[in-house]
């Protein structure tokens, strides 16, 4: 379920969001970096603290996507869109994963905050940031949740 207003704006950052999505799932990572300003700024659940522009956080998604060499699972769930002129943002909950070598799905829910900008007439994501809940006693993510 996506909530929106069906602004133009929202329909672009929407469409771009789609986009993103696919070119996960097909493994592009020429094509997930598109969608990323020269100077995005990325908090991932994985890794490091943060990511500083659009080389950086290439490397970080080929690394990822080494990691998930089964079938991908990357879908968006209950998106919400805000967007004017220049600026939107969305936020979603977002169950990603693969299959390990014995064919059994290796999947979890994170949070994801996605700012963009029109930058020279394109959507541009110049802000990422996905995270998991955890348990504060163990320090333990929990991507098991359900939403």
């Amino acid at each position: 379920m996506t909530t929106h207003t069906g602004l133009p704006a929202e329909a672009a950052v929407l469409e771009q969001l789609e986009s993103w999505t696919a070119a996960v799932r097909d493994r592009d990572i020429d094509a997930i970096v598109a969608h990323y300003a020269p100077h995005i700024v990325a908090f991932d659940a994985v890794a490091q603290l943060q990511f500083k522009g659009v080389e950086a956080y290439r490397q970080h998604w080929q690394a990822c996507l080494e990691l998930c060499p089964g079938l991908m699972d990357f879908e968006l769930h209950e998106v919400v869109l805000h967007a004017d002129g220049e600026v939107a943002f969305c936020h979603a909950l977002h169950h990603c994963g693969d299959t390990n070598d014995k064919g059994e799905p290796q999947v979890g829910w994170l949070r994801m905050t996605s700012g963009y900008r029109r930058i020279e007439g394109e959507w541009k994501v110049v802000h990422e940031h996905f995270s998991a809940p955890f348990e504060m006693e163990s320090g333990k993510a929990l991507f098991d949740l359900e939403p």
